[in-house]
């Protein structure tokens, strides 16, 4: 029997409580998952089935949300973080990392959190959620993909300014992005040998050397290498012309140099349904590809496309990961 997934809560001021129902009403007959949090921050209208362990959740889907109850303490308002929440947002994290872990959920989905707010409430020392992840998981090397229908990016340098991207990405950098974006589009998505794309770093792929010489210098050769050793790989390709439908049409994923020239395609082309995937860790973790929306929250306004489609890219690849487990067996 296939596991629930676990959704988290995520910044309780947020919008994450107000999706979960709308995703619940949109999945319920689809897949089984079940929200992690205080079912005092829910909207008073939720249909909401209190379960005591996940293996409940399946049969709960019938009737309601399920939710696994986790008391935060003080109530929620809407659009104002509280630093006493802070603590118990963090703390829900680490509680649906160990149903993954211990194989109580087949993957996790995470609402989003608003860092500042466990920074000041609990002195969360982290740049973000993945790292987090990444820290529990005990896994050092993680990248982030943006994924919908259309199209799979993943940017090999992420939040940093555009100035710093050449010092950043160096030749271990990309290899480790490349390698790891393989192995889980192998892992996870059950493509046996994925197409990779890799954008140039600098316009026209550097044009020959004439407007930068680090495709020439290093990233071509370490293609080339690359290529040599197995993987179906293309590239260095100018960034402007490889998001056409006809160019995604020859690749699986395309890894980018950075931030913006990864999520500016995705967003363009499907700006509802992104969702924002850690490659690299030891379980299947998705989230919806926006922020908590403190200006909307409460006001029944979010939309719950990107967490829709979050859960379900969750557990399709946990069902890939299960039958790539079972291949090798």
């Amino acid at each position: 029997m296939t596991q629930p997934l676990v959704l988290t809560c995520g910044e309780p001021a947020g919008i994450g409580p107000e999706l979960a129902p709308l995703a619940w009403q949109a999945l319920k007959n689809e897949l089984a998952f079940f929200w992690l949090g205080d079912p005092r921050h829910l909207p008073a209208t939720a249909p909401v089935v209190l379960i005591d362990t996940p293996a409940q959740a399946a049969d709960a889907m019938a009737d309601g949300l399920p939710v696994l109850a986790h008391d935060f303490g003080p109530a929620a308002t809407p659009g104002q973080a509280n630093p006493a929440h802070a603590a118990h947002v963090i703390a829900v994290i680490e509680q649906a990392v160990g149903f993954v872990q211990n194989a109580q959920a087949s993957a996790l989905c995470t609402a989003p959190i608003h860092k500042k707010a466990l920074q000041d409430g609990a002195g969360f020392a982290f740049p973000g959620h993945t790292e987090f992840l990444a820290h529990l998981a005990g896994q050092k090397e993680v990248v982030m993909m943006l994924a919908c229908a259309a199209l799979r990016v993943v940017p090999a340098t992420i939040h940093i300014p555009l100035a710093a991207v050449p010092q950043a990405l160096t030749p271990d950098l990309l290899r480790q992005t490349i390698t790891l974006t393989h192995h889980a589009m192998q892992r996870d998505f059950g493509i046996a040998a994925p197409r990779i794309a890799v954008a140039g770093l600098n316009p026209h792929a550097g044009e020959g050397g004439a407007m930068g010489q680090e495709e020439l210098r290093w990233i071509a050769p370490l293609l080339a290498q690359m290529r040599a050793g197995g993987i179906d790989i293309i590239g260095p390709l100018p960034a402007d012309t490889m998001f056409h439908a006809r160019a995604r049409a020859g690749y699986d994923v395309a890894i980018c140099m950075y931030h913006d020239q990864a999520l500016i395609p995705i967003k363009t082309i499907d700006f509802d349904h992104g969702v924002n995937i850690s490659l690299g860790l030891p379980f299947v973790r998705t989230s919806p590809d926006h922020g908590t929306a403190f200006d909307i929250a409460g006001r029944g306004q979010a939309n719950p496309s990107s967490l829709i489609a979050a859960l379900r890219m969750g557990a399709e690849m946990a069902k890939a990961r299960q039958n790539a487990q079972h291949s090798q067996s």
